[in-house]
């Protein structure tokens, strides 16, 4: 028997997600288990798999279209089964609502809509149009009683509303621009980014604490490492073992903020901050205090590899609870950094400098890493934060520490 395809929730809390790309493609027959779709969440893609066996009979979201959680996005057929009225499907589940319709306008779902729209209303008087197509007119200002429409049963589109404003601006005076520009769409992923920042940074009560780590036994440590290392280790390495066994050694520090408790964590799951095209997204090195630096080092460069790929698994960016931004690399010497809630602190860390240090009263050149702490002054006190700093400080400096 047919039934409905629905989006899914791929991720806590999510009202909306988009389909990326249908793997299958209309007719073709699908096993339990086997991916039909692949889904944009807020920070990477999902792989909607087949619940039981059956048959793709219809794509009702086209690959980018955003919709709402529960929405309907295709039709699976019984193996075997041809005669299958998908609008009344449709229109069983509850899909006609207009307040509800997945905002597809022109797709084959709309038509199929459309035709049942005018047997239920095709005395009310009512003018049948897209969802779509009423948002376009009303921000054009067109009256759509004035419109002609090319769907089916003469159901005003899209096309219809932009034909007429085509036709008026063509007409009209073409105003002088002095500024070129290209608009580029907000991914889920950027959104969420954008809404999260913005919550961190307004309800989150940030204090910074800045700390200066001479570099010169741990440059050549790793120079000595690398020399027979298969994989070279890199400074970001050392770092992220540094945080992590500080954690262990400074428990209280190791925490996330709820508005009922603290939550203390047993083991150091550290995040690390990849960019992307699509934003930052911290995938989480569990267990990092416990890793060898070689360990930490590959599984880093895959975590990262895959982020960039919007491959990452939910379990793998979620969770941690402490997060690590470095811009080294980039030559930034120092920076602050957004807390990424609920953890209660963020280190930000700087390029290795050469800068000029007092040793025993005298002057000479040193190789210099500036860090700066971003804490959450709710879940963390100053005095707590300067300890922890002091623990991270020690370990960097006398880098065999981290590694016995």
């Amino acid at each position: 028997m047919a039934k409905l395809l629905h989006m899914p929730e791929v991720s806590a809390n999510a009202t909306h997600a988009a389909i990326q790309n249908w793997t299958l493609k209309e007719g073709d027959t699908i096993s339990a288990g086997d991916c039909i779709a692949e889904i944009e969440t807020e920070k990477a893609l999902v792989e909607l798999a087949a619940e039981e066996d059956a048959v793709l009979g219809k794509i009702l979201v086209e690959p980018g279209r955003e919709v709402e959680v529960g929405a309907p996005i295709g039709v699976l057929f019984a193996r075997g089964e041809t005669d299958v009225d998908i609008a009344a499907l449709l229109a069983k589940a509850g899909a006609l609502a207009a307040a509800n319709e997945p905002v597809v306008d022109d797709a084959p779902v709309l038509q199929s809509r459309a035709e049942v729209a005018p047997a239920i209303d095709a005395h009310s008087g009512r003018i049948f149009a897209s969802p779509l197509a009423r948002r376009l007119a009303a921000a054009k200002g067109l009256d759509l009683a004035s419109l002609k429409g090319s769907g089916p049963n003469g159901r005003i589109v899209k096309r219809d509303v932009e034909a007429v404003a085509v036709a008026a601006a063509v007409a009209a005076p073409t105003p002088v621009s002095t500024v070129d520009f290209d608009e580029i769409p907000h991914s889920s992923m950027r959104k969420t980014i954008a809404r999260r920042l913005v919550e961190s940074k307004a309800t989150v009560p940030h204090f910074y604490l800045d700390v200066e780590c001479r570099m010169e036994p741990l440059l050549a440590l790793r120079e000595q490492v690398n020399r027979t290392a298969a994989r070279k280790i890199s400074i970001n390495d050392f770092i992220v073992k540094a945080a992590a066994v500080a954690l262990q050694q400074v428990p209280a520090m190791n925490v996330t903020w709820t508005e009922t408790a603290l939550r203390r964590y047993h083991q150091a799951d550290v995040c690390v901050a990849v960019s992307t095209e699509s934003g930052l997204i911290t995938p989480v090195v569990r267990n990092a205090d416990s890793k060898a630096l070689s360990q930490i080092s590959a599984q880093v460069a895959e975590l990262a590899g895959r982020a960039r790929d919007g491959r990452l698994r939910p379990e793998e960016y979620q969770g941690g609870s402490f997060t690590i931004s470095n811009l080294g690399m980039f030559g930034v010497e120092q920076f602050s950094a957004i807390i990424n809630p609920p953890h209660a602190a963020i280190l930000a860390v700087g390029a290795t400098q050469q800068k000029p240090v007092v040793e025993n009263g005298e002057l000479k050149v040193g190789a210099v890493l500036r860090c700066t702490l971003s804490v959450d002054h709710r879940a963390v006190d100053g005095a707590l934060a300067a300890q922890w700093l002091a623990v991270f400080k020690g370990l960097m400096e006398n880098p065999l520490g981290m590694l016995i």
